[in-house]
């Protein structure tokens, strides 16, 4: 059970890193969206504006918890 703890540690830290380096990007968050939104469409995975924003909502509250 410890191996899936550090699996589920090193996935749940990789993410937050990425979540992370989105919400500091040196970029407008309109244009990082767009960008993110294109990624996702050519994975096949279709968002909406205002899931997409209830997304990055999401993981902006959990950081701040995180802190």
């Amino acid at each position: 059970m410890k191996a899936m703890h550090i699996i589920c540690a090193v996935v749940g830290g990789a993410i937050a890193g990425a979540a992370v380096g989105l919400l500091v990007a040196p970029e407008k968050g309109e244009t990082t969206r767009r960008k993110i939104m294109k990624i996702l469409k050519e994975k096949g995975i279709n968002l909406k504006g205002s899931e997409l924003e209830e997304l990055a909502d999401e993981i902006e509250d959990q950081i701040e918890k995180s802190l």
